[in-house]
């Protein structure tokens, strides 16, 4: 099985198929590699696309100790499997978890990414839930070590932006519900506990954010209601950045709506590639309410 090593040792699964300008895609905590297959098979057809399995989730490693989990990690682990198939620069596209993780990688890889999409991106940013999100963390990270991924998927698979996916597409919601049973019990675990409870708010980034000169699009459902403001946040300090809000949907956006998901990426990567996504004109004044 094809392995890229970190530096802390841990090896990384990963997948690729096509030819072309690379993709990465990096999957959210409550799936697999596997979730980006409908992407996959789209962007395969013009693009080199990568997609790789995160720590703790098999068949990568999944290291017993937390020390081995951090959104720094979950960052640098993009670039880690980069360099093994010797990518110098790529299109990185991330939901959720991987979402952040592709945010990060802009910020601490800038020369490499060619340009970043974040879908679903928020989840403890918002300072007023920030205390809430990392005590519910842990009440996670202790239900899957006690009831065991198999029995909480259930519960994990109906939160309030998750139950739009299963009203749309009950199939698919159970493909996913499925998936998330085979998580790895330590890993879930420590991946809720040293990624998601740990990581910084995006709100305290914002220097960062207003310094990264690189084209990125955000999508974000309208009814994935804790990414919402982060989404808008995001859209205005990151100078080259475009927001996508798809109407009557929830987290899993990628799956959920697949065809707009590809569409409004298709369309992105084909302006960054003309060099035609620009930063924000000044012109357009985000206190502006009229003219005179």
């Amino acid at each position: 099985m094809p392995h890229a090593t970190t530096a802390d040792g841990v090896k990384l699964y990963f997948e690729e198929a096509g030819a072309g300008t690379p993709i990465v895609f990096v999957h959210e905590f409550g799936d697999n590699y596997t979730s980006w297959e409908a992407q996959i098979r789209h962007f395969s057809r013009r693009h080199r696309c990568i997609v790789f399995s995160a720590r703790g989730y098999p068949p990568s490693d999944v290291p017993d100790t937390l020390a081995h989990y951090s959104q720094r990690l979950a960052c640098d682990d993009i670039a880690a499997v980069m360099d093994h198939l010797g990518i110098a620069s790529a299109h990185i596209v991330g939901l959720s978890m991987g979402g952040l993780a592709t945010l990060h990688f802009g910020l601490n890889h800038a020369a490499r990414a060619r340009s970043l999409v974040a879908a679903g991106a928020g989840y403890g940013a918002e300072k007023a839930f920030e205390a809430e999100f990392r005590r519910l963390a842990e009440v996670a990270a202790g239900k899957f070590e006690t009831m065991g991924p198999a029995d909480f998927a259930e519960i994990y698979g109906e939160a309030a932006s998750r139950v739009q996916f299963q009203n749309k597409d009950p199939r698919g919601w159970r493909a996913f519900v499925d998936r998330l049973k085979q998580h790895s019990q330590i890993g879930a675990a420590n991946t809720m506990r040293g990624v998601q409870a740990r990581r910084p708010s995006l709100y305290d980034l914002e220097a960062g954010f207003r310094a990264m000169q690189i084209p990125t699009l955000l999508i974000v459902g309208d009814e994935d209601d804790h990414c919402l403001q982060p989404g808008i946040f995001l859209k205005r300090a990151i100078p080259a950045c475009g927001l996508v809000v798809l109407p009557k949907t929830g987290h899993a956006v990628n799956l959920e709506e697949p065809a707009l998901f590809n569409q409004f990426v298709a369309e992105f990567l084909a302006q960054v590639e003309a060099g035609r996504w620009s930063p924000r004109d000044p012109r357009a004044d985000p206190g502006q309410v009229i003219k005179t």
